[in-house]
């Protein structure tokens, strides 16, 4: 067994709210543990630490309703379970954003070189003036009216 076999999982604990108040966490455990001996198809299993810590962070009677874990099959033939840490996806609005920004600068330095400014006025309040008109362009989602039926 050379491959260490990896998954992740979102696990449901909402039933360990059935179980006496004083019991959670530790059920909430019991449960994690019999989630992957059921779905890794072995019988040793060892939570770490950090998992743990997430379960009881909230005290013994009120434990997470959900949790996200990552189990890795090892070579020793124990199934570790942590939990799932998401990479972060950069956002693409920014960008866009930066790119209108760009475009209205540009549009701005079109402008100056083809019309001689009446009076000097800095370049910050060019830009917010023409930031303002590109907004006013952008089409306005149009609130629909429901009509009401009379019941006879």
């Amino acid at each position: 067994m050379s491959q260490e076999l990896e998954r992740v999982y979102t696990i449901n604990l909402g039933k360990v709210v059935l179980s006496p108040d004083n019991r959670r966490s530790k059920r909430a455990i019991n449960m994690i543990r019999e989630f992957a001996r059921h779905h890794m198809k072995t019988k040793e299993v060892k939570i770490d630490q950090d998992l743990a810590h997430q379960v009881w962070e909230r005290g013994i009677r009120s434990p997470p309703r959900k949790i996200r874990v990552k189990m890795t099959k090892t070579e020793e033939g124990y199934v570790l379970i942590s939990p799932y840490e998401e990479t972060p996806v950069e956002e693409e609005p920014k960008e866009k954003k930066k790119k209108l920004e760009e475009e209205v600068e540009e549009k701005i330095e079109v402008k100056e070189t083809k019309e001689e400014p009446t009076e000097a006025k800095p370049k910050e309040k060019i830009v917010k003036e023409k930031q303002k008109e590109v907004k006013a362009k952008k089409p306005k989602v149009k609130k629909t009216k429901t009509k009401e039926t009379k019941s006879e």
